[in-house]
């Protein structure tokens, strides 16, 4: 029997929805820890921010992730532009990023994004290279996951490996203009809506491999014209060449954990 694959998108700090809905999916217990056997399961990015308990979300995967080895099963996860927010806001705080039009540091924009002290003051070594650890861009049974709806990484590398690599550079780095510009890339959106989303999302995918992408960052109730809370599963579009999977829990949407087929 083929293994289960599934994706959750960005869950800015729910950790409770979070749990309850890997539980109804059959991944967790009813104690929060794996049950999901030899299934994977990825996160999209977007721990944090936003909502009450980020370190939470992402204490969470870390467990599930070692738990799920143990039993044959993979949980793993992508960076998402919030969590370039976090360490950067960890890293260089209310610096100025060096020629920049006007004035912009890391604290700034964490301020205007959502950005919770408690998250900050939790922030462990751990936490740190876990994070500066995982991949930007996943490719896994023909499914391309990516945090943000953007060519912007194509900035980066024209394969998986060369933006994976490139990414981890810069955020192992010191380099405060390569985190910022990290950062603006990847809040970046809507390459594939419109009419010619379906020739934009082929490209990317004769480039760096898949039959699909699957994305979060950018919640899709818009583009149904609903309001988060009325959705209720992920949008298929671009051709059926794309795949989003934020609904917006962070402003009233559900949690989709969604199963890749």
């Amino acid at each position: 029997m083929e293994r289960q694959l599934y994706v959750v998108g960005d869950v800015h700090g729910h950790l409770a929805e979070l749990t309850r809905a890997l539980n109804a999916a059959g991944l967790v217990d009813d104690s929060g820890d794996w049950s999901g056997g030899d299934a994977e399961l990825w996160f999209l990015g977007d721990f944090v921010d936003r909502g009450p308990d980020g370190i939470g979300v992402i204490d969470l995967v870390m467990r599930l992730s070692a738990q799920a080895g143990e039993s044959g099963g993979r949980v793993d996860s992508l960076v998402g532009n919030h969590e370039v927010l976090l360490l950067g806001m960890h890293r260089f705080g209310d610096e100025d990023v060096p020629g920049a039009p006007t004035p912009r540091s890391f604290a700034k924009s964490w301020n205007l994004n959502g950005g919770l002290r408690s998250d900050q003051d939790r922030l462990t070594p751990e936490h740190v290279e876990w994070l500066t650890s995982r991949d930007v861009v996943h490719l896994v049974d023909g499914h391309l996951l990516m945090h943000s709806d953007t060519l912007a990484y194509l900035e980066w590398g024209g394969t998986v490996d060369e933006v994976n690599e490139a990414v981890r550079a810069i955020l192992t780095g010191d380099d405060l203009a390569q985190w910022w510009e990290c950062w603006r890339k990847m809040t970046t959106r809507y390459a594939f809506r419109g009419p010619e989303g379906g020739v934009v999302a082929g490209e990317l995918l004769k480039l760096m491999g898949g039959a699909e992408i699957v994305h979060g960052h950018s919640v899709f109730a818009d583009q149904l014209g609903v309001m988060p809370e009325e959705v209720d599963g992920p949008l298929r579009y671009a051709d059926d060449r794309v795949l989003a999977v934020d609904a917006g829990l962070y402003s009233g949407g559900p949690c989709l954990v969604v199963e890749l087929r």
